[in-house]
């Protein structure tokens, strides 16, 4: 069952054809701000992936991919989650350089997903790859990254407010940086979630480092997968969101694993077994370019700069009946 919050007085600023309209202008300029940003070509990326690769990722653990067999093979394909590690495969097998990357559509089913304002089974993001050097392994060039993608998100807010005045939706330029062992010792009684609304209200525009390994209170920040981001060199991206009163997260980025950190990261996990899969005996033998990268949500993206309150008004996805008649009746049109 899915979870749906309608805000106070909220109405939508565009049509449903204006939506359409600017969802396809957003799109075309982020893109070409991105990829001129982190100097990005775009490729071609799959949709599914066969398991044995290990090129699929399991998020946090407990995520079920959709699997199907494949005629003519004696083998399956699952839907990807993420194209995180294909990436990094792909950069190597085109022979990008440091200081260059790739950038594609990515389209995934995450079923076990909990449905709500901002989630849905259907996801779609930007995802980009590029190939950095060893004194590039640092939380500072992380943060200038990141500052990069929030100029982008910013240039085309301005850009979309240019051909849609209606458009009221204020963010900043400026970044506020803090960890998630700082977010802890600031609010100690708040869940993670809590903790990011409280700190995002304040600031606006937020990139929270250093996700996934254990705080000192021994507990997580939020689940990590062990073997693309390095977790003392990873973060999120999050935006105040006004009209549902909370914190957005628009971006989740990091510097990948090198073979150190892997193996690291796949003992803290009690992912060992991992160790057999294709792409993991690749990095663990030195055999792919150190890398970093991350998604952007687009239908995320889209939500915030056009002032919508649920994502089934920028996305085509299924809903459960009592989402639909709460929509409906609150004049909410999914798509």
């Amino acid at each position: 069952m899915s979870q749906c919050i309608i805000p106070k007085n909220y109405r939508p600023i565009l049509t449903t054809y204006q939506t359409q309209s600017a969802i396809g202008r957003l799109k075309r300029v982020f893109e070409d701000n991105l990829s001129m940003a982190l100097n990005l070509r775009r490729v071609s990326a799959p949709l599914f992936v066969e398991p044995w690769t290990g090129l699929n990722d399991d998020l946090s653990g407990v995520e079920r991919p959709v699997e199907f067999d494949v005629p003519g093979t004696d083998g399956a394909a699952q839907i990807v989650h993420s194209l995180a590690k294909w990436k990094r495969m792909a950069l190597h097998k085109y022979g990008f350089t440091p200081g260059s990357g790739l950038y594609t559509d990515m389209n995934a089913i995450r079923r076990d997903d909990e449905m709500n304002n901002t989630h849905s089974i259907y996801v779609d993001q930007w995802d980009w790859e590029t190939v950095i050097t060893c004194g590039q392994r640092s939380l500072a060039f992380l943060r200038r990254t990141a500052e990069r993608i929030a100029e982008a998100i910013y240039a085309a807010s301005e850009r979309l407010k240019w051909d849609y005045p209606g458009l009221n939706v204020s963010l900043t330029r400026d970044v506020t940086f803090i960890s998630a062992q700082e977010l802890e010792d600031l609010y100690p009684r708040m869940t993670p979630e809590e903790r990011e609304d409280a700190f995002t209200r304040e600031n606006k525009t937020v990139f929270v480092t250093g996700i996934g390994g254990r705080l000192k209170s021994g507990e997580r920040h939020g689940s990590r997968a062990p073997d693309y981001d390095d977790w003392t060199l990873n973060g999120d991206l999050l935006y105040w969101n006004d009209i549902l009163g909370r914190a957005m997260e628009l971006s989740s980025m990091g510097i990948r694993v090198d073979a150190a950190a892997l193996d690291a990261q796949l003992t803290a996990s009690g992912k060992d077994g991992r160790r057999e899969l294709a792409f993991h005996k690749s990095l663990l033998a030195g055999g792919l370019p150190l890398t970093m990268g991350g998604g952007i949500g687009q239908s995320r993206l889209c939500m915030l700069l056009l002032s919508k309150a649920h994502i089934g008004e920028v996305q085509v996805s299924i809903w459960d009946e009592k989402t639909l008649k709460i929509c409906r009746e609150a004049g909410i049109i999914l798509l």
